[in-house]
């Protein structure tokens, strides 16, 4: 049996893992990346719209810094993430924005003087300053108080992701794609490498490593109707599940992108909404505004993709073949923007639905008959545009993954997980725009240092009997797949199971069909065991691959049902329409799922309370819908006492806005990273005497005095 050794083994070859193996190889360490594709085609290069990192160059990002950033991603996540990995990431972020710069990602720059723009979705001029030219520009995404996204057009994860891979190429990393992990090697809680499948010669061999790195992307496959490139099944997360030691976190929280095109359902970058393009409903009306009318289209996606279902559902939705959906409309950004800025959006548009996104001249005017009188709030009709992309939510992002702390530890000790795969948890419950490639970098800088040293200090002893077994484990259950006497189709059982995610446990979820959801899903699973497949050769077999992929699908499809189900609340994208309210009482817990045995057919579901009283900002109201529309944690005023009490002895003292974080919430991270990120404008800011905090002291110091009058304060 052959068995590969090596210091760091890193499975998967997207941007958190490529960016892990630089980490490993900058220490010396021999560093083996496996890749179910060529790394540059990895699902990381299909990021269109952006990075999120709080550099304060342009006009509109003025007054931009880490506190900022982690306010919109603590709301973003509707209070569902681990707060001190999100100041972790926040701080590290821009030093990630300039290391990439540094590698050769050709980031959209400043050019000094006045530029055109649309900004609510009104024609105006921005004026960047002289000092600003050639600095990296952003642009505007949804939920950030400033403009935070920098970008490369519409093209960021490709630029990032080809970038990344040649600095692991010029490190001399050893990559060996069409490389397909079928399991961990594990003994007493402890992880020794992975038994690894040839997707071109169907030989099945043994990696063992001092520490294994598990980054390979998100769960989206398991829903019909997805953004996600076929590969991003899950199968790497589940693989962890099955140990029965590592557990998932937060599987329920599924993130629906509000524009995807239909039918084909490739994403229409949040980056058209952030240039300034509008959504339309069927009688060309701008809609979103009647709902948020603080951020309209870039209000956070979770609610984007409610609003514009809530929309359709009240007959306002255009009609098509592939079911209703309204339109995102770019055309209003002008010929020259669209095809400079949004040139892969028009070149997909053209190529999978015949649009030219760009094209204004009018089409018909037929779409504005029948349109309600009475309904002034939802703007004035308009004609339909030849250039309007039909779009509706689809499933985008996993929110959900393998629960690491910090450092990236998995519950199986050797195990580091990065990236999307992992629930580390910057996101919570919904994941901010931009902040999706900005994880994987920052979490393959962070995580991947720390697994880096974990590797050099690392000493491991495995009898090569037990690795042995293991490998024959997956040859065994190979040969059940190909030789034995089941009637079941894997592609029936499969396409069932992503009609009843998306029909069941989509963006709107209830107990009823919840219930319904996860016992046909446990027949499924139970159908699973007999599959036969029919092509009978171990190489090059992709019904072979489908078939042992689907188990692994169905496991995870379960974790999403069963978190949903239990979950009696509605939290960022997770939403009970028989449970409408945020419940910070009983509901402020992270959700593990484990399958500590083989013989289950259902999930084994935990909780990890999240601690108020070391919280940086204790759970409030998020900013989208009706104020108050949740039930605070019992502890939010104690806490929020403390919070003000420090702010203010420290303002007193005259300290700074870090070393007030520092007070409120200290937080572990190398210090390469923790290192204060320069600013442009920090001398102008210190000048005039401003402190900028995670929010406004004011305003919290009226909440605490009304408290103490026992006012009811919103």
């Amino acid at each position: 049996m052959k068995i590969t050794y090596c210091d760091a083994l890193i499975i998967g070859g997207g941007l958190a893992g490529l960016r892990a193996s630089i980490a490993c190889k900058q220490k010396g360490l021999n560093t083996i990346v496996l890749s179910l594709v060529p790394v540059r085609r990895s699902h990381s290069a299909a990021a269109q719209g952006g990075m999120q990192a709080s550099l304060a160059n342009a006009k509109k990002s003025e007054g931009d810094n880490e506190d900022l950033h982690f306010l919109d991603t603590v709301k973003g996540s509707d209070w569902g993430c681990d707060q001190q990995v999100a100041r972790m990431f926040v701080t590290t972020a821009p030093k990630a924005i300039r290391e990439l710069a540094s590698w050769g990602v050709p980031w959209t720059r400043i050019k000094k003087g006045d530029r055109p723009a649309v900004v609510n979705g009104e024609h105006v001029t921005i004026t960047e300053r002289d000092d600003r030219h050639g600095y990296i520009l952003s642009r505007d995404f949804g939920g950030t108080k400033k403009w935070r996204t920098c970008f490369t057009a519409d093209a960021t994860g490709h630029t990032m992701l080809y970038a990344v891979a040649n600095e692991a190429l010029h490190h001399k990393v050893d990559i060996q794609d069409r490389k397909d992990m079928l399991a961990f090697i594990h003994h007493d809680s402890k992880c020794y490498g992975a038994v690894v499948r040839d997707l071109i010669t169907g030989e099945i061999s043994a990696y063992v490593s001092k520490g294994t790195l598990l980054a390979t992307g998100g769960y989206g496959r398991v829903y019909k109707h997805t953004t996600n490139a076929v590969i991003c099944d899950g199968a790497g997360a589940a693989s962890a599940l099955e140990t029965g030691v590592a557990k998932l976190g937060n599987m329920e929280a599924v993130q629906f992108h509000p524009t995807a095109l239909v039918p084909s359902g490739i994403l229409m970058t949040e980056g058209c909404r952030g240039d300034g393009g509008v959504l339309r409903d069927k009688f060309g009306r701008r809609f979103m505004p009647a709902y948020e009318p603080e951020k309209k289209e870039l209000a956070s996606r979770d609610v984007v993709s409610r609003r514009i279902l809530e929309h359709i559902q009240k007959g306002y939705g255009a009609k098509s073949p592939y079911g209703d959906h309204v339109w995102l409309d770019i055309a209003i950004l002008g010929r020259n923007h669209v095809e400079k800025n949004l040139r892969d959006v028009r070149d997909i548009a053209m190529t999978f639905a015949g649009i030219d996104p760009a094209d204004s001249e009018e089409q018909t005017k037929d779409n504005m008959q029948g349109m309600p009188a009475n309904e002034p709030e939802y703007g004035q009709a308009m004609a339909k545009q030849k250039g309007w992309i039909p779009i509706k939510p689809m499933q985008h992002y996993s929110m959900g993954g393998v629960r690491t702390n910090p450092k990236g530890e998995t519950h199986l000790k050797g195990l580091f997980c990065a990236g999307e795969a992992a629930c580390w948890d910057l996101h919570g419950f919904n994941r901010l725009g931009g902040n999706s490639v900005s994880e994987a970098v920052v979490a393959g800088m962070i995580i991947g240092d720390y697994f880096a040293s974990h590797c050099l200090e690392a000493q491991i002893e495995i009898n090569t009997q037990k690795v042995e077994a293991f490998i024959k484990e997956s040859q065994d259950y190979m040969h059940f797949l190909l030789h034995n006497e089941g009637k079941e189709d894997v592609y029936e059982i499969r396409e069932r199971m992503k009609e009843v995610m998306d029909e069941k446990v989509g963006v709107f979820r209830e107990g009823k069909r919840l219930e319904e959801a996860l016992k046909e899903l446990q027949e499924l699973y139970a159908r699973s065991k007999n599959i036969c497949v029919k092509n009978k050769v171990l190489h090059n077999n992709p019904e072979l691959e489908d078939a042992y992929r689907t188990k692994k699908m169905l496991k995870l499809a379960l974790c999403i049902t069963q978190g949903a189900l239990l979950r009696t609340e509605s939290r960022g994208a997770h939403t009970r329409i028989d449970y409408p309210k945020r419940d910070d009482e009983k509901w402020l817990n992270r959700t593990l799922a484990s399958w500590p045995s083989a013989d289950q057919d259902m999930p084994t579901i935990e909780y990890e309370e999240l601690d108020v009283m070391k919280m940086e900002i204790s759970p409030d109201f998020r900013g989208y819908g009706k104020k108050g529309n949740f039930i605070p944690h019992p502890k939010k005023e104690e806490r929020d006492a403390e919070i003000l009490k420090t702010i203010l002895e420290l303002e007193k003292l005259g300290k700074d806005r870090v070393e007030v974080q520092h007070a409120l919430m200290p937080f572990e991270l190398q210090e390469k990273y923790k290192a204060r990120n320069m600013r442009l404008e920090d001398e102008e800011v210190r000048a005039r005497g401003e402190h900028l905090y995670s929010f406004n002291v004011h305003d919290l110091l009226d909440k605490h005095n009304a408290n103490l009058k026992g006012e009811h304060h919103e």
